[in-house]
């Protein structure tokens, strides 16, 4: 149950209100994270550059990879609402979520998420070497951030109580 109702254009602040047609107008959904963090307009522009940070580890990992290390993070924090969103993609793009096919890369991204939502401390010299051998330091920078606002959605969205989204529904496991 939410704990905060989200707001909409009628009643969220003008400043999440331009926010949001930003947001829409790059194609991209006001969901009812995006919708309760509108309450606050300064938070729900930190929790938006997810999409940059996207947008930047995208091209190195692949859309795939990318999906599989933000679906490690939210099932290890057991968020319903971010890893119902990434079981939406793995499963529309023909895959299981119960039953993927990794390779070696892709168990080292997924190890990756993994241990960031789990403990952090973890990510040990052992997985940073590991990481070096296939990315830059920039690079790497980037993929930990990308990594922690990731987690970042997860907590709110758990903290808050923030509901399912209506499109959703059918793909929570």
């Amino acid at each position: 149950m939410a704990r905060i109702l989200p707001v909409d254009e009628t009643s969220a602040p003008p400043e999440s209100v331009e926010l949001a047609a930003a947001h829409a107008a790059t194609g991209g959904r006001m969901t009812n994270m995006k919708w309760t963090l509108a309450h606050s307009p300064v938070a729900l522009d930190a929790l938006l550059q997810w999409y940059p940070l996207h947008d930047q580890i995208a091209p190195v990992l692949g859309e795939r990879r990318t999906w599989l290390f933000c679906h490690a993070i939210s099932t290890q924090s057991d968020c319903l609402i971010c890893s119902t969103f990434f079981r939406r993609l793995l499963i529309d793009a023909g895959e299981d979520p119960a039953d993927l096919n990794l390779d070696e890369f892709d168990e080292l991204i997924v190890d990756l998420g993994r241990r960031l939502a789990a403990d952090p401390h973890t990510v040990d010299d052992a997985l940073h070497a590991k990481l070096a051998e296939r990315f830059t330091p920039p690079q790497v920078v980037t993929l930990i951030a990308f990594g922690a606002i990731m987690l970042a959605t997860n907590v709110f969205n758990d903290a808050m109580g923030v509901e399912l989204d209506d499109y959703l529904e059918r793909y929570a496991a």
